[in-house]
């Protein structure tokens, strides 16, 4: 007797419907034969041991028959457990144990424990909107998945503990409600304290350049000696971003599901990830990667912050694949079965020592290295990627009186957000205004610099002679151009001036000082 269920598999950020067919032979073997077509991978070939021995400790007893499951199409490779549960219910269906005879207003997914109950599993929220793009009214997931599925409107998600729950569900259609949650409560509940600017005594030349980076979701490179607060800084950029829309939120948590990095009991990633790997990373980790790929920090980083301390320690190759991510916001990973495309559309936020001992050019301790010994530390970092760093900002070390002063004179996170989210806004009702699909300056390609970055004759001339004095290529003029306007932008200029070219061109000049 032939039974079908449906079931979902996950390919990048994006899920795929997939039928499960079980077909049991009449004919009673010695020994029980069951086989799983359709590209399993391993622990969809594993799944048969899980399901049989859940199966037996619920009750049913399934004769030794020979036993066929299809995952269709059979040309795309399949891969996880959670075909556990809609394999075992296709089994009780051919056996009759199933009201219905099938099960087309389903999708199930879900990892068996051996005595019958419903264990989590990668990318439900992507599956949620797979079943609701098909049209799939009923979605059962496990009850540590729900809240995420259930942030899709339009499917009704039912939370499941075990085996049984699912047979008495669709048998009778009763005892289990479908979970309905509410997105915005949930950005809002998942809200933690965060670190304040206030906390950091001086640097305002460093703070500056930190919030018109996060103005315009600017990269930005700090330098500076060990302890002058460069890591301190960065930690606190979360404080100061503008809040989550649902878009931002439900693209990120999908990103998040896939990678199994979400948090069961929030659901819905309320606060833009900050994400800061240790220099020992490889290419794989950064970017993604696997036989099927999983999504790396650039994509964890996605709508936020990938912070990297130390940056001449990560090995160079590790550097130089960011560069995809950071021209065009996403990463493509090419296997011989399959490419796949990750969002990465993150501000990079680096700090770096000047030289190696970390005290080249400052005033209270002497630099031990040599001329050469300097090149070749920041020679790691190649000119290709600097040029994709927006701003370069000097933090140097923070003298006594500032260090011991008080901080009532401080700005705080919220007064700077608040600047932030303004400029935000501008940048928003501008490009919105014209149908640009983009949402910040810092994504302007070439046509919309040269739209909305016109300069008058003194900020030209301006521009010009920095260019020719620094030697700065193509790639920079269009970043301090990025940078000119959200400097206007924070001001509700409409018109960028020589002042905002100015202090644009100021956050180049490490250009200067250290890569020529």
């Amino acid at each position: 007797m032939l039974f079908k269920t449906q079931s979902a598999a996950v390919y990048g950020i994006d899920a795929n419907i997939i039928e499960v067919e079980v077909d049991i032979g009449t004919r009673v073997l010695e020994h029980e034969n069951f086989q799983t077509v359709g590209l399993p991978d391993t622990a969809v070939r594993e799944s048969r041991q899980r399901v049989k021995a859940a199966l037996k400790n619920c009750g049913y007893d399934v004769p030794s028959t020979q036993i066929t499951v299809n995952l269709a199409p059979a040309d795309i490779k399949k891969e996880g457990s959670g075909f556990d549960l809609p394999m075992a219910m296709g089994i009780v269906g051919a056996y009759g144990g199933l009201v219905k005879k099938e099960l087309q207003e389903y999708v199930m997914v879900g990892e068996l424990s051996l005595d019958g109950g419903v264990r989590g599993v990668r990318g439900t929220l992507s599956i949620a909107v797979a079943a609701r793009a098909n049209n799939i009214p009923n979605l059962i997931v496990p009850e540590a998945n729900a809240r995420e599925a259930a942030v899709v409107s339009g499917v009704n998600v039912y939370p499941v503990k075990s085996l049984m729950d699912v047979v008495t569900l669709l048998n009778t259609g009763n005892g289990i409600t479908p979970v309905t949650v509410d997105p915005a409560q949930m950005i809002a509940s998942n809200q933690t304290p965060l670190a304040d600017f206030k906390d950091v005594r001086g640097q305002f030349t460093a703070k500056r350049a930190l919030e018109i980076a996060c103005a315009g979701g600017h990269n930005i490179l700090m330098i500076g000696p060990p302890g002058s607060g460069k890591t301190m800084l960065a930690k606190r950029i979360p404080s100061v971003l503008p809040p989550f829309t649902f878009e931002e939120a439900l693209e990120t948590t999908k990103i998040h599901s896939v990678a199994g990095v979400l948090d069961s009991g929030a659901g819905l990633v309320g606060a833009r990830p900050f994400r800061a790997p240790h220099h020992t990373i490889s290419d794989a980790g950064l970017i993604g990667g696997g036989a099927i790929p999983r999504p790396g920090e650039v994509s964890l980083a996605h709508n936020g912050v990938l912070f990297l301390d130390e940056l001449p320690e990560f090995p160079r190759n590790v550097l130089e694949v960011m560069r995809q991510p950071l021209e065009d916001f996403n990463v493509c990973i090419a296997r011989a079965s399959m490419s796949l495309t990750f969002p990465a559309r993150f501000m990079l936020a680096a700090a770096m020592n000047p030289c190696p001992c970390g005290y080249w050019g400052d005033r209270s301790r002497e630099c031990q290295c040599t001329k050469a010994m300097i090149q070749r530390y920041v020679s790691k970092i190649s000119g290709p990627l600097m040029d994709r760093i927006d701003i370069h900002i000097d933090v140097p070390a923070v003298n006594y009186k500032e260090l011991r002063g008080s901080d009532s004179g401080a700005e705080t996170s919220a007064q700077i957000r608040q600047r932030v989210i303004r400029a935000r806004q501008f940048q928003l009702s501008r490009f919105a205004a014209a149908g640009e699909r983009i949402f910040s300056n810092a994504q302007m390609g070439p046509r919309q610099i040269r739209t909305y970055c016109e300069l008058d004759s003194e900020s030209e001339r301006m521009l010009e002679r920095a260019m020719q004095q620094q030697g700065l290529t193509a790639r920079a003029h269009d970043r301090i151009l990025k940078v000119a306007r959200t400097i206007a932008d924070l001001e509700s200029n409409v018109r960028i001036e020589s002042k905002h070219i100015a202090e644009a061109i100021q956050y180049r000049t490490l250009d200067r000082t250290y890569w020529t």
